[in-house]
């Protein structure tokens, strides 16, 4: 099946125009929101749009949530946060820097780098610094405590921000660049420059693997509920890594799904089902179920509209995505 004959969702999207790059569209409770390129962000109600100019001096270039905050960093130092109501407010700021990530704890900790300095902010507000080896290009939080995870050149750093504990540099030669730490804890992976993705096993034996081939850079990584599989990006079709073996993918091929002639960009797990959402360079939008490989058309392909943020709700009922040339959709599952 291709997906000019897969089954098609097409018709019960909401299409949005919005005028900028989309950098990272987040679930706000049951609003959808885009950070944007020019510096703003849009919030969905229905059709009608709401613009909050969250960095008014710049861009935004990187941008997280924790599904009550849309947390934004720009090119004009700011970290700014913006909640479904519109409210706006800036979290904190670089001066004359630029953020280069953002992560968010599921207890409301955030983290932001700029430069080598990487800053953690705790729920309550409390701040604390780290300068890494070289510029931090990656930031996520541990699934459980106060752990943070710092991608850069040279491997990935592990950080208790509370504790005087020296950090834990995981080594691997390289340029490492975005990093995601497994569900369950064990595994922390890092996309790189060279086209590959490079993995520890924190638990037993700190091995490392070592998933290489594809033919541009993985971009987009995205974990499966169970924490079973992760789904990235970078090749004509999603490529699915099994994790539910204690050694990780060692040893075992990769699933392929949705493929299509043209570069994977996004990929979103659903979140309770193994249905994971496929975006292309082309602007094509697929819904890939991994237990039959079934297919479902969320968006036709679309010139210059190469998809680059995709999101689910909670509830895994509610779909949005966002492409290179501002356009943007929304979809709600049928019942």
């Amino acid at each position: 099946m291709t997906a000019s004959t897969a089954p098609s969702l097409t018709q019960q999207v909401v299409g949005l125009s919005l005028e900028a790059h989309v950098t990272t569209v987040a679930w706000l409770g049951d609003t959808p929101g885009f950070a944007l390129g020019d510096g703003s962000v849009a919030l969905a109600r229905g059709e009608e749009i709401q613009r909050i100019a969250a960095h008014p001096d710049g861009a935004v270039l990187v941008a997280g949530s924790d599904g009550k905050r849309l947390i934004t960093g720009g090119d004009d130092g700011r970290v700014a946060v913006t909640r479904a109501d519109g409210s706006t407010e800036t979290l904190t700021e670089a001066k004359g820097a630029w953020i280069d990530a953002i992560a968010i704890a599921a207890n409301g900790a955030v983290a932001f780098a700029a430069g080598r300095r990487v800053t953690a902010r705790d729920e309550k507000g409390r701040e604390k610094s780290l300068e890494v080896a070289s510029t931090a290009r990656g930031l996520c939080f541990a699934p459980k405590g106060y752990r943070l995870a710092i991608a850069h050149y040279g491997g990935s750093t592990l950080w208790y921000p509370n504790l005087e504990t020296k950090p834990d540099l995981l080594e691997w030669k390289g340029s490492h660049l975005d990093i995601t730490w497994s569900p369950d804890g064990r595994f922390v992976v890092t996309s790189m420059q060279e086209n590959a993705l490079h993995g520890w096993r924190l638990q037993p034996d700190r091995g490392h693997m070592r998933m290489s081939g594809y033919p541009s850079k993985t971009r987009s990584l995205s974990w499966s509920g169970d924490g079973k599989w992760l789904a990235t990006s970078g090749a004509e079709a999603a490529i699915i890594w099994p994790f539910e073996s204690k050694e990780g993918p060692m040893g075992k091929q990769p699933r392929e799904c949705g493929v299509r002639p043209a570069k994977v960009t996004q990929v979103a797990f659903h979140p309770n089902t193994l249905i994971l959402a496929v975006g292309y360079e082309d602007g094509c939008v697929l819904l890939v179920r991994l237990t039959d490989a079934a297919e479902l058309l969320v968006r036709q392909a679309v010139p210059g509209s190469g998809i680059t943020a995709m999101a689910w709700d909670k509830s895994g009922k509610h779909f949005a995505f966002g492409a290179q040339d501002g356009r943007a959709g929304i979809l709600a599952l049928p019942s």
